[in-house]
């Protein structure tokens, strides 16, 4: 049986990379005290000080419910070194080599306008960073 699983990313601006990610991946804002009974409960389960400022997490969901949470949570540290976990931005992989790639140099580009930045292109996919330049891929689906 599969399990659900929720992401966490560690950043130093949580509110714009909230707005990249829901760009990137079409997910809607959760409010993380929904799912506690307090704010400070919200705060303690996120490991948040307590009274901090409303930049410091953010909540994402897809709203189909189908793709994991996505929790983006401030932290003193800068990032230091390459990711150990990477998200894949996925396109359709309908028709032609050449049509994938084109809707995956298509997608880079929308991403690109929302604030990321292109690192490297290859065969199959283009390595791309977050405003904070935490990589990811973009890709097709597998088929």
């Amino acid at each position: 049986m599969a399990v659900a699983i929720d992401l966490t990313l560690y950043c130093e601006n949580a509110r714009l990379l909230a707005e990249f990610w829901k760009t990137a991946l079409g997910y809607v804002d959760e409010v993380p005290a929904a799912r506690y009974a307090t704010s400070e409960e919200s705060s303690a389960r996120l490991d948040l000080p307590a009274g901090g400022a409303d930049d410091d997490a953010a909540c994402l969901r897809d709203p189909e419910g189908v793709g994991p949470r996505l929790s983006i949570l401030r932290v003193p540290e800068r990032k230091t070194g390459e990711n150990r976990l990477h998200i894949d931005v996925r396109v359709s992989a309908d028709g032609t080599a050449a049509d994938r790639w084109e809707r995956i140099r298509t997608e880079a580009a929308r991403l690109v306008r929302a604030g990321g930045t292109i690192l490297a292109a290859f065969d199959d996919h283009i390595l791309m960073a977050d405003p904070e330049g935490n990589e990811f891929r973009v890709t097709a689906a597998s088929r």
